[in-house]
């Protein structure tokens, strides 16, 4: 199996989201990771849809997806740029909030809400990153964590979306 990262694009109405993730759920694709929001055209939103699979099953979703009224254009994302962000609150006092914070600020992230008992830090990155920073931070006690999907987009001048051929 191999991890597939796709770039679908769609039209930003109700109900597409629910049509995409059948999709691949009625062909037994398990979505390790998805991402959706407005493109520079609000009337159009583009998904990142991580699947780990083999190759010809992957082209057959993929051709399915642009049967779909909604899709506009679907690529496989071969390289790219891609990110995470994650948001966590640990637990700190006034004997370990100096070392959370030399952390936070090895792995450029940083504090966005502070308490007495507690500090929330963003961090954006790929997942080795997220996953490193993490596991610095758990020994000294996580209270809650949330993570977002990956978002990518691929290398170099060319773009899954041509504004040109929209105006």
């Amino acid at each position: 199996m191999t991890r597939h990262v796709l770039s679908v694009l769609v039209q930003n109405k109700p109900g597409v989201l629910a049509r995409i993730a059948a999709l691949f759920s009625r062909r037994g694709f398990n979505i390790s990771s998805l991402a959706v929001g407005e493109t520079e055209d609000p009337a159009v939103s583009r998904m990142t849809v991580v699947v780990d699979a083999d190759e010809l099953p992957v082209e057959q979703v993929t051709k399915q997806l642009n049967k779909l009224v909604e899709v506009i254009k679907v690529v496989e994302l071969s390289q790219f740029v891609e990110r995470r962000i994650l948001l966590i609150k640990v637990r700190t006092d006034a004997t370990t909030r100096t070392h959370i914070l030399e952390t936070v600020d090895l792995f450029r992230a940083r504090v966005v809400d502070v308490s007495l008992e507690s500090v929330t830090i963003e961090a954006t990155g790929k997942v080795e990153k997220l996953e490193a920073l993490l596991a610095l931070l758990e020994p000294y006690g996580v209270r809650e964590l949330v993570q977002s999907g990956m978002v990518a987009i691929g290398r170099g001048p060319r773009s899954i979306t041509d504004r040109s051929a929209r105006h």
